[in-house]
């Protein structure tokens, strides 16, 4: 069965997510406090406070997310579905305190928005559906 394309730019969203927190992982356990853990936020929306365990634990999850859409499993489309709409939920708070200010942080946390908001739209597209249920 082809794979539609979205699907691969969704998954590949993830891989690049979870190989940039296995990064920063590897880095806080190789050299501790040579990069901050506040470089995970865009991320993990708190979670990086519990260190650099929770970045790998984020990374494999986000890895394992990224192997199932490319698999077409029906489950890594649902929990992609649920991660990207806490993604919205978490990112709500931030957007607005930026937007008092209209600067880059404003930017950043709309594209982020928008880019999760198109990742749910788009795996929750009948047609796309149809893919990962043929796939049972």
């Amino acid at each position: 069965m082809q794979r539609p394309a979205g699907v691969t730019a969704v998954s590949v969203l993830f891989f690049l997510a979870a190989g940039y927190l296995f990064l920063l992982a590897g880095i806080m356990l190789v050299r501790a406090g040579a990069v901050s853990m506040i470089l995970g936020a865009p991320l993990l929306h708190g979670l990086e406070l519990a260190g650099p365990y929770m970045f790998l634990l984020a990374a494999a999850g986000g890895a394992g997310i990224g192997w199932g859409l490319l698999r077409l499993n029906n489950w890594a489309r649902r929990v992609a579905v649920m991660v990207a709409m806490l993604g919205i939920v978490m990112l709500i708070p931030s957007v607005s305190a930026a937007a008092a200010g209209f600067g880059s942080g404003l930017l950043w946390g709309g594209l982020g928005i928008a880019v999760r908001a198109a990742v749910v739209w788009y795996l929750w597209q009948g047609w796309v559906v149809e893919k990962f249920e043929k796939r049972s």
